[in-house]
């Protein structure tokens, strides 16, 4: 899937994500965003770019909290992901501290492989890889 990530070295790192392909024209986006609920993430896509934002609010309590070590990132990030043409999002979901975004590439049948007849006779088009 081509032109996926758009974040360059300038950008955080923070939420971790990996990009697997599930099966053909079939992919997820897998972000590692422990500490945040549903209501904490936004995933909005506008003109072919996949925005993940977070607009969690900052706890006011953090006085109460004696951390000895505070590992967990539970800051605010926005990331994005150009994605290429015809590549829709068909779902998200987060479980376990993990955000899944599914997507699928769909191709529009006017841009399919076709058959054309020659004299009448049909032959058949190869699968390019």
């Amino acid at each position: 899937m081509d032109n996926i990530p758009t974040n360059d070295r300038s950008t955080s790192s923070y939420p971790p994500y990996n990009i697997e392909l599930i099966k053909d024209d079939e992919y997820r986006i897998t972000m590692a965003v422990a500490g945040f609920t549903d209501d904490d993430i936004n995933v909005e896509v506008e003109n072919n770019t996949l925005t993940v934002a977070s607009n969690k609010e900052e706890e006011t309590n953090d006085a109460e909290n004696n951390y000895l070590h505070q590992g967990i990132a539970e800051r605010n990030f926005q990331r994005q992901f150009k994605l290429a043409d015809h590549i829709n999002v068909t779902g998200a979901r987060l479980e376990n501290g993990l955000l899944h975004v599914e997507l699928e590439r769909e191709i529009p049948e006017a841009m399919k492989p076709r058959q054309i007849s020659i004299n009448g006779n049909t032959k058949r088009l190869l699968k390019s890889a």
